[in-house]
């Protein structure tokens, strides 16, 4: 299935192009960043954060983890995107190519040479990013076509964190506060990049948190779960309780003025960006003072 805005794939540069695209490079941060935070949290020294084990998380979970989670999304969401018009211009529609299919496939395949490395918990943690980044898509599950369900299921965008900081940390008691409140920022995230998405959804009968609550609603949605989210947080870091509330902000702010919510959406991996760096600065600042 092809796109008429996707690259020629023929050839090792197209091939190499369409895969870059359809690996989001916009969203590459979004599992890459967590582990920059679970790393700079759990590091003992400075030195701790130049090991190999730092190194091949933050690769893996850099491209080959984001080829593998969007490939599985677009090739399970082949037909719905048909009607999508992100895939007109931001992004790319799933081609039905051989060598496409297979580096999908080999880019999970790859994350499993890091259970080598890495303490029993930290393994769990990343079956357990597995499990999501196919369940949110493929059948039987397919999280993503339950309302609520969907939203709950993209906690894995933390999970590749949750790993680095057990890798580095394995004796130390995971910040359970941290987990929960990091999760309940990505189930908002997830639910506002649904929003775009409501009428395409809708005329290929896929059902989201996004389609019951519809728009209004599902902003007041992401803005209560961000609040949780920083509610959460504050008893680890009323400081970054205090950053997180920037984003029920915006949510309210999208819902009761003229904002396009399609185009706040695709500024939000810069505020993301900015905040993740933010929050890494200060565990750097914390680890070398």
């Amino acid at each position: 299935m092809n796109s008429d805005n996707a690259p020629e794939v023929g050839g090792v540069r197209g091939r190499f192009v369409y895969l870059f695209r359809l690996s989001r490079p916009r969203f590459w941060f979004y599992l890459a960043g967590p582990v920059l935070v679970g790393l700079v949290y759990a590091a003992p020294s400075p030195d701790a954060l130049l090991s190999p084990v730092s190194y091949a998380l933050f690769l893996y979970f850099l491209v080959p983890a984001n080829l593998f989670l969007y490939g599985v999304n677009d090739y399970f969401d082949a037909g719905i995107d048909e009607e999508n018009p992100k895939k007109d211009e931001k992004e790319v529609r799933y081609t039905d190519d051989t060598v496409v299919s297979a580096a999908v496939v080999v880019s999970g395949a790859l994350g499993v040479f890091l259970v080598l490395f890495l303490p029993f918990d930290a393994v769990v943690w990343l079956l357990v990013f597995y499990a999501l980044a196919v369940g949110y898509s493929a059948p039987p599950t397919r999280f993503k076509t339950v309302p609520f369900a969907d939203s709950v299921s993209n906690g894995l965008y933390i999970v590749p964190g949750v790993v680095a900081f057990l890798a580095l940390a394995p004796s130390a008691e995971l910040p359970a506060l941290a987990v929960v409140g990091a999760w309940l920022w990505a189930m908002g995230m997830h639910t506002f990049s649904a929003v775009p998405d409501i009428q395409p959804d809708r005329v290929g009968g896929v059902e989201t948190t996004a389609t019951f609550l519809d728009e209004r609603a599902t902003l007041g949605y992401c803005a209560a779960v961000w609040t949780a989210s920083a509610v959460v947080f504050a008893p680890v870091s009323v400081l970054f309780a205090l950053v997180l509330l920037v984003y029920p902000a915006l949510a309210l702010g999208v819902a009761y003025t003229d904002v396009d919510v399609s185009r706040a959406y695709w500024y939000f991996p810069l505020l993301n960006t900015a905040v993740g760096g933010a929050v890494t600065f200060i565990g750097l600042w914390r680890l070398v003072g």
